[in-house]
């Protein structure tokens, strides 16, 4: 089983990559790719002699004063990169390209809402530990605040960060980031990410967004923003043509989800070996995703909404990839109405962040739960179903809904 945002892969550089797909007419030329593509590649070289500082006792200071004497611009940390852009300009894929090849033992390459779960978690775990564990876990004697060694538990896992999905929508994410990037940055910490929004967008909008404004500028100090809005929308081309809601259930339309999975991420969902599954965490524990790969999931109707999963979960999904295939979908009868209820739940935690969902179902949205508890509301769901199948929304931003 794959864990979510781990590549242990070794292929050529970035640019070496980049040209090979350009060779092999799999991407068309795109200015905004190959000035992203040079930055990628100059920083793959720059992590290729840049040392480990990710000791809990080292800070990047402290490393800087014991090559005092060496001391060259050469030692400066890397600066990370800040990739924005339209929802499929290449971001995910660029980013792909260079965390693979990327000279560092210690990286790991996550989607940045899982990533801010698992610090929350942590964060939760440390103000319940007594005064020695605090210690074991890396803490100083005295230290109440669990920014700092959180910071230094990360840079000990990794040197190099890689974030797909940046965005900060969340208050408690907001009110945490600006320390806690601070205190990464100033360990060594390399940080990649992806995002649909420029860093000045970010939480605009957001309780007490002027206590955020100041990570805006720590990105502009640390990381070069680099745009990324090419002529060619390579998901929405993929998906040109392609039915999204496959009536019936049957043979037929189960071949022709593998097929329109294949035509998404260039894997055979039909064997079980090429498509790896993965684990998302969701409020400390994990959730099971059958099949995953570059950023699209499939799940059958049954594991969803006939297990006992609710909103958290059904975020967690919707955030963690721009793509959903959903297996199955019955008419359900007035005995089913939980089911439909959760089915309810999560069409809206996938319509309000624009993900696209790609599905096999035995009626049209309107007949699927003609009567029962709910059935009045399910009017609704049925309506965005349909939505969901439009162009427009199909050329939606993935975490946004605006155009």
């Amino acid at each position: 089983m794959a864990t979510k945002g781990q590549d242990q892969s070794t292929p050529e550089s970035p640019a070496k990559a980049y040209t090979r797909l350009i060779n092999a007419r799999e991407l068309k030329p795109d200015p905004f790719q190959e000035a992203a593509v040079e930055k990628l590649q100059a920083l793959h070289e720059a992590l290729s002699s840049y040392p480990s500082v990710r000791s809990s006792s080292t800070s990047i200071r402290a490393w800087r004063l014991s090559n005092l004497f060496s001391w060259n611009d050469q030692k400066k940390p890397p600066r990370g990169l800040y990739l924005y852009g339209d929802v499929g300009r290449g971001k995910s894929m660029l980013m792909d390209l260079f965390f693979r090849s990327a000279p560092v033992s210690a990286k790991r390459r996550v989607h940045f809402h899982e990533f801010m779960l698992e610090c929350h978690a942590r964060i939760h775990a440390w103000r319940k530990m007594d005064g020695q564990a605090r210690l074991d876990w890396g803490g100083h004697a005295g230290e109440d605040d669990p920014i700092p060694p959180l910071a230094r538990k990360i840079a000990q896992e990794a040197t190099l960060l890689c974030f797909d999905e940046f965005q900060v929508s969340d208050v408690a994410d907001a009110m945490i980031l600006g320390r806690l990037y601070r205190e990464l940055f100033a360990r060594g910490v390399v940080i990649v990410c992806t995002s649909n929004r420029l860093p000045e967008d970010l939480y605009r909008g957001g309780l007490n967004r002027e206590l955020f404004l100041p990570f805006i500028g720590l990105i502009r100090d640390e990381m070069d923003v680099v745009e990324l809005n090419g002529p060619t929308d390579y998901r929405l081309q993929r998906l040109k043509g392609l039915p999204v809601y496959y009536v019936p259930v049957n043979g037929e339309t189960t071949d022709q989800l593998r097929e329109a999975f294949w035509r998404l991420t260039d894997r055979d969902v039909g064997d079980p070996k090429t498509v790896p599954s993965e684990e998302i965490l969701v409020q400390g524990r994990k959730l099971f995703v059958p099949k995953a790969s570059k950023g699209a999931a499939v799940f059958s109707f049954k594991r969803l909404c006939a297990n006992p999963l609710g909103a958290a979960d059904y975020l967690a999904i919707a955030r963690g990839y721009h793509t959903v295939f959903i297996v199955a979908i019955p008419k359900m009868t007035r005995e089913m109405r939980n089911e439909a209820k959760r089915f309810v739940i999560l069409i809206d935690a996938l319509y309000e962040n624009g993900v696209k969902l790609i599905c096999s179902a035995e009626a049209p949205p309107g007949e699927l739960y003609p009567a029962g508890d709910g059935s009045f509301e399910f009017a609704r769901t049925a309506s965005r179903l349909i939505e969901m199948q439009s162009e427009d929304y199909l050329k939606r931003g993935h975490g946004r809904l605006e155009a």
